[in-house]
């Protein structure tokens, strides 16, 4: 059937919407008015956050690369990390810091002690430790991993088959060129190119708007930076040595002072073999 077509000048019919008791009083009857919620950026929210970790970490010195070999034969690279007299020498609470967190240190300082001031050794002698080589403040989540002042962190803390990550301060390389420090491809070798061979180009524009943008990629010092390697995986851990040995590299020379701590972001693993392999709050 054809649909009735409306003639010239002819009104159009009203149209009625009814609707019932059951959808009048319905939740999803009348939408109600909701404001956005406003931007919390607050020191508190940020703290509140972050992905903390419930443990505290350690510190350890590199002392070089090796091959490993795992159960089924195949190779990969591997880091030894010593850990040497490694204690809690303080802390830092919510209430009056803002933040939870353990201060630990490592090594000894027998030969610089006459170069210490008297602020650092007040601060181990109000601990009851002996002076150390580096102090490192480790983040944590709650009070109840605070660890007790002059508890010793040993190699045990850490379990074979747990992830962590690791932050140490790169080797300096000192001042580099762009095709060495961003991998420039640098410029023809020959048609007319004169002693621009390695050069990085133009770095701006003229009058508009006549300046470098900031992050501009351009030679300038290489290395000697903080750098963070995440899930690095546990492959061996001696109590005794104190020797812990990580898969992949670390950054650093060999001797210097390395940040290990509990993966905070764990992409691809489990999580309950994550919690299953580590190790207690507090030391046993």
């Amino acid at each position: 059937m054809l649909p009735r077509l409306r003639l010239l000048g002819e009104a159009s019919p009203v149209r009625v919407f009814s609707r019932g008791v059951a959808q009048l009083i319905s939740p999803n009857a009348n939408t109600p008015a909701a404001e956005a919620p406003a931007r919390n950026n607050t020191p508190a929210a940020a703290y509140a956050r972050k992905q903390l970790v419930s443990r505290t970490g350690a510190l350890a010195f590199k002392r070089g690369m090796i091959s490993w070999y795992d159960e089924n034969g195949v190779h990969m690279p591997a880091t030894v990390l010593e850990i040497d007299l490694c204690q809690v020498v303080g802390h830092k609470t919510e209430e009056v810091h803002g933040y939870n967190a353990v201060q630990v240190g490592m090594g000894h300082r027998k030969k610089a002690l006459q170069k210490m001031n008297k602020a650092k050794l007040g601060q181990f002698s109000a601990a009851t430790v002996n002076p150390k080589e580096s102090v490192a403040e480790f983040r944590i989540r709650g009070k109840e991993g605070l660890l007790p002042v002059t508890t010793e962190i040993t190699a045990s803390h850490f379990k074979v088959g747990q992830y962590v990550d690791v932050q140490a301060t790169s080797k300096g390389k000192g001042f580099a060129g762009v095709m060495k420090r961003h991998g420039f491809h640098g410029l023809p070798a020959s048609h007319g190119v004169s002693l621009k061979h390695r050069s990085g180009g133009t770095t701006g524009q003229n009058t508009d708007p006549g300046r470098v943008f900031p992050g501009r990629k351009m030679a300038g010092n290489m290395g000697n930076e903080t750098v963070t390697l995440k899930n690095q995986k546990v492959l061996s851990v001696d109590e005794e040595t104190g020797i812990v040995i990580v898969k992949g590299m670390v950054p650093g020379s060999k001797g210097k002072i390395v940040k290990l701590s509990d993966a905070r972001n764990m992409y691809g693993v489990a999580a309950h073999d994550v919690k299953s392999r580590l190790g207690p709050l507090v030391p046993e």
